[in-house]
């Protein structure tokens, strides 16, 4: 009798699929974790160093910046030779153990080379691994959201955790536990195992350069790009702003926790959106949710019950937005092109947008006021939409993903 086959992936029989899946899921659970303990608090911590708000929004921008070139550099290489799980296992020893310098070296500069170093493999690392997954999945790749969701999870139980642990024992151990879960992404891989059934992607059975050229794309990435800039004032500055305005660091984690649960409701329900609405018409709806919630962090920090509503829109800040966003990518950039169809949409969105967004942020709220750091990200979310409504209006819905 024939073995049954897994929900996840029809093709495999249910046990390894499922062994599969829980690893797989490992790593997105530690990855995020590590950054639930370090995004929401790290700007508290180098404002305990002494930083100003100008140097903190460099040293945030020296994280992101290497998102413009390293994720292409690398997701070309994983293409070209087909050992994306090797590159993904050493990228992600070299990144815990250079982030380990930060536990010897706290003044400016060496921070700032330290991060940037860390950062040049540490981004690198994701979007390989959303590849690795996507491959095992197949054609069943709306259910990559079910493996998604426990990086939320993970999100969910570090900022939460670690906002309760600063308000008794401060900061001083953030960056021992950053290292300590960073260890932990590198042995998760170590247990993922190659997919033998997934195609070698070879750099010649496929040209990046067709597909950048076609304007549907070149709208798509530009509205990733607006839309993670309007990010810099919530990743770099959002626990800044509430300590400001009295919110306590456990109330402050409580709140990071709470857009992270509102993103899992998301990812559970993105199989059944997905070919209900399509992937265009959800990425939109992401771009307008999200000028709203910047608008009501902006105007109304101080009423917790419009704070608690602006951070359940984190539902599709993040959530509607990235999986929409995947699911494009899937379309636009297939099989050969995958891996470097991942590494541009990090690079462009997540690595320029978000630098420019640390830097714009940090030097807004030196000269005006956080508030209206908040106001210029919903105005850039409103022109994500107005770009992406533009380039879909023309196209039908079922043939965009």
């Amino acid at each position: 009798m024939s073995s049954p086959t897994c929900p996840i992936c029809p093709h495999q029989p249910e046990r390894p699929a499922l062994n599969a899946y829980f690893r797989l899921s490992a790593f997105y659970l530690f990855y995020f974790a590590g950054l639930g303990v370090f995004i929401p608090y790290w700007s508290l911590y180098l404002g305990e160093q002494g930083f100003s708000p100008r140097q903190t929004g460099e040293l945030m921008a020296a994280i992101m910046v290497t998102k413009v070139f390293a994720p292409y550099l690398w997701g070309w290489l994983a293409d070209r030779s087909g050992n994306r799980l090797a590159i993904v296992r050493s990228l992600s020893a070299l990144a815990a153990g250079l982030f380990a310098l930060v536990l010897w070296r706290h003044d400016y500069a060496a921070l700032l080379v330290i991060l940037t170093l860390f950062s040049f493999f540490w981004h690198a690392t994701l979007p390989q691994f959303e590849a690795i997954t996507l491959d095992y999945l197949g054609p069943r790749r709306a259910r990559y959201s079910h493996i998604r969701l426990w990086g939320s999870v993970g999100f969910i139980l570090a900022v939460a955790g670690m906002g309760a642990a600063i308000d008794h024992g401060g900061l001083v151990w953030q960056p021992a536990l950053v290292v300590a879960l960073l260890s932990l992404v590198w042995l998760t891989t170590l247990a993922v195992r190659d997919n033998h059934a997934a195609p070698l992607h070879r750099s010649h059975s496929g040209s990046v350069w067709t597909v950048l050229r076609q304007p549907v794309v070149i709208a798509f990435l530009g509205a990733c790009l607006l839309m993670q800039a309007s990010h810099g004032p919530y990743y770099t500055f959002f626990s800044l702003y509430l300590a400001r305005h009295g919110y306590s660091s456990a109330a402050t984690g409580q709140l990071w926790a709470l857009g992270v649960i509102a993103e899992i409701g998301v990812f559970l329900l993105m199989h059944r959106w997905l070919p209900a609405i399509g992937a265009p018409r959800l990425f939109m709806a992401a771009a307008l949710i999200t000028a709203i919630r910047w608008l009501l962090i902006g105007a109304w920090v101080d009423s917790l019950i419009v704070l608690i509503a602006a951070q359940t829109l984190h539902a599709a800040s993040y959530g509607l937005f990235h999986a929409s966003a995947m699911e494009l990518l899937q379309h636009y950039f297939p099989g050969p092109l995958q891996g470097r169809g991942q590494a541009l949409y990090a690079g462009i969105g997540f690595g320029i947008g978000n630098a420019l967004g640390s830097l714009a942020a940090g030097d807004i709220w030196d000269r005006y006021s956080p508030a209206t750091a908040y106001y210029l990200a919903s105005l850039l979310c409103f022109i994500a939409f107005i770009l992406a409504i533009t380039a879909w209006r023309h196209t039908d819905s079922e043939t965009a993903v």
